[in-house]
């Protein structure tokens, strides 16, 4: 059994599991992001494994909150805080946090790299190429570590070490415990950090990896 909130805005429903950070999918009904989401179970169990972790196959999703959406929610993005974002962070939880936050990174890097530079274009003929998707990566993970109290400015694509310097003090924060609360001030929790850096690092390897075909 796996526990899972939804996040509900006016349009879109968010399905995010409470125990695996990052997995969590979109739909237009509470029944769409569920399924959305067992869905990409099979995609997210590699990340898991590379992590140290067993993802349960098949698992039956539990519904144990509900939260009301945001603008954000309806831009695509998971904003809604269940009140087990609230929770203490053990140096167990943190550690599980680290390694999927790194096993998400090196998927998405190692993919990245043999991605061609032209990537199929959506419906409407929108979506960026893959640098350019690299490049927002890499500089959403910039203005994300600041709500967190780690402060770095956007690495340059090119910039490896700066990169790796900023994703380091994003995992030594998120790698301590924590009382649940906010980790800065009008900061985010860091259940809810590793939950957003994860998923958004996943969502863009997956869209990489499905407008690769």
């Amino acid at each position: 059994m796996a526990d899972i909130y939804l996040e509900t805005g006016k349009k879109k429903v968010f399905a995010g599991s409470l125990d695996w950070p990052g997995w969590g999918r979109f739909g237009k009904s509470e029944e769409e992001a569920i399924e959305a989401l067992a869905a990409y179970g099979a995609r997210y169990e590699p990340i898991a494994t590379a992590a140290g972790y067993s993802f349960p196959a098949a698992p039956r999703l539990n519904v144990v909150e509900r939260v009301p959406g945001t603008a954000t929610t309806e831009f695509g993005a998971p904003d809604g805080h269940p009140a087990a974002d609230g929770s203490a962070v053990t140096a167990a939880v943190a550690g599980r946090h680290t390694k999927l936050l790194r096993a998400a990174w090196a998927a998405f890097d190692a993919y990245a790299a043999i991605a061609p530079e032209s990537l199929r274009k959506g419906p409407r003929g929108g979506g960026r190429d893959r640098d350019k998707m690299i490049g927002h990566v890499i500089e959403t993970e910039s203005a994300y570590a600041r709500k967190i109290g780690v402060k770095h400015r956007p690495p340059a694509l090119e910039d490896r070490a700066a990169v790796d310097a900023l994703r380091d003090d994003v995992i030594a924060t998120l790698g301590r415990t924590s009382d649940g609360g906010p980790l800065t001030d009008n900061g985010w929790t860091a259940r809810y950090a590793a939950r957003r850096f994860v998923w958004h690092v996943l969502d863009h390897l997956w869209e990489m990896e499905d407008r690769s075909a």
